[in-house]
C-alpha cells in the first residue's frame, strides 16, 4: 500500500497519497518487533516483502531491519542455503512468492543499495542453492515447487509463472546480473529460463490444469511482463508477448459492464471461477502490463509509471537501467 501510494504522490501530484504513504511506514516501524512482524520469513506475507517496499520507499534503515534476521535463520543444503516458508513449518518452498528466491530477492537489492557485501553473500547462496535444483538441463531452467513437495491436491511439481516458477526466477537472475554484470552465468540463467518458458507449452491449456490461469501472479500476465523485459533489453521478446496477448484477449469477458478475467479450478463445479479486481489474480495485474505492451507495441515508453519493488526496471543492450 505504501508503494502505491507513494506513486500516486509521484506521478499525480496527490499530497494526500503522500502523506498516507509516510503514515503507512510510520505504522510499520511502529509494529517492528525487533525481529519481524510475524513469524513469515517470505516475500507475500513476511519481512522480505516488506524489506523490498521500504527500499523502494527510500527507508534504507527499516529495510536493512526486515532482512537482518535472515542470516540467523538461514538453513545450510548441499548447494547453498534456505529459508522455511515461517517458523515452524514444513516444507521448504523454493521460488519467487513464498520461498527462497524471494527472500534472495531482497537479501541482494538491500545489499546493494546499502553496500552490505554480506546481504549479497547471502543472497547468493540462496540462490546457488535453488540454482542446483534445476531439472531442466543445461538449456532450460526448471525447479520443483518444494521439497518435500507440498502435499496438496491442487500443487503441481511445476510451474511457469511469477510466483512459483520460472518467470520469476527469471527476475531474480536478472536482478544478480545487474548486481554482478561481470558474471556471466546470470545473465545465462535469464537465457535459460526464457528457453523454459517458449518450450513449455504456454498459454496453451492442452490438458485441465494446465495454465488454467490469466493473472500476474500465477498465469499468463506475470509471464507478458518477462516477455516485455525480453523485447527490451535483447530485442527478441515481442513475438510472444504478442502470443501472449493474443491469448488474454480470447480469455477475456466483454460485455456492456466493461472487460474482465476469470481463471479456472477444473475441479470444481462450476470451474469457472468468479473474475476479481485486484493485482495477484485480477485485472488490476492483467492491465498493468496490457497496458506496458500496448506502449511498446507504440514505440512509446516501456517503462512503468510505477515500478513495483520485485520487478528490476529494464535495462537497454547499453545496461543502463532506463
Amino acid at each position: 500500500m505504501a508503494v502505491a501510494l507513494r506513486g500516486v504522490h509521484r506521478v499525480l501530484g496527490d499530497n494526500a497519497a503522500g502523506v498516507s504513504a509516510d503514515r503507512a511506514l510510520d505504522i510499520l516501524r511502529a509494529r517492528f518487533d525487533g525481529t519481524g512482524w510475524n513469524d513469515c520469513y517470505e516475500l507475500i506475507v513476511g519481512n522480505a516483502g516488506i524489506a523490498l517496499a521500504a527500499l523502494e520507499l527510500g527507508d534504507l534503515e527499516l529495510a536493512q531491519l526486515a532482512v537482518q534476521r535472515y542470516a540467523l535463520a538461514a538453513e545450510p543444503t548441499a548447494g547453498g542455503v534456505h529459508w522455511e516458508i515461517r517458523a515452524g513449518a514444513e516444507p521448504r518452498l523454493h521460488h519467487m512468492s513464498h520461498g527462497t528466491l524471494g527472500i534472495v530477492c531482497a537479501l541482494a537489492a538491500v545489499g546493494h543499495a546499502t553496500g552490505r557485501p554480506d546481504l549479497v553473500e547471502l543472497a547468493l547462496a540462496g540462490a546457488a542453492d535453488i540454482v542446483s535444483r534445476n531439472d531442466a538441463g543445461p538449456n532450460g531452467f526448471l525447479v520443483a515447487h518444494s521439497d518435500p513437495q507440498q502435499q496438496h491436491e491442487k500443487i503441481e511439481r511445476y510451474s511457469f509463472g511469477w510466483c512459483h516458477g520460472t518467470a520469476g526466477d527469471a527476475q531474480v537472475f536478472r536482478l544478480l546480473n545487474h548486481i554482478q554484470p561481470d558474471n556471466p552465468s546470470w545473465a545465462g540463467l535469464v537465457d535459460r529460463c526464457w528457453h523454459t518458458l517458449l518450450t513449455s507449452g504456454i498459454p496453451q491449456r492442452s490438458r485441465p490444469g494446465f495454465w488454467d490461469n490469466n493473472g500476474r501472479c500465477c498465469g499468463t500476465a506475470g509471464v507478458l511482463a518477462l516477455a516485455c523485459d525480453r523485447h527490451v533489453e535483447h530485442g527478441d521478446g515481442r513475438t510472444f508477448a504478442d502470443i501472449l496477448v493474443t491469448d488474454l484477449a480470447t480469455r477475456a469477458t466483454i460485455d456492456a459492464d466493461g472487460i474482465r478475467w476469470s481463471n479456472i479450478e477444473h475441479r470444481e463445479t462450476p470451474s469457472i471461477l468468479p473474475p476479481t479486481t485486484g493485482w495477484a489474480m485480477g485485472n488490476a495485474g492483467i492491465i498493468r502490463e496490457l497496458l506496458r505492451h500496448a506502449r511498446i507495441s507504440a514505440d512509446k515508453d516501456p517503462r512503468y509509471a510505477v515500478p513495483f519493488p520485485d520487478h528490476l526496471p529494464t535495462a537497454r543492450q547499453t545496461g543502463s537501467l532506463e
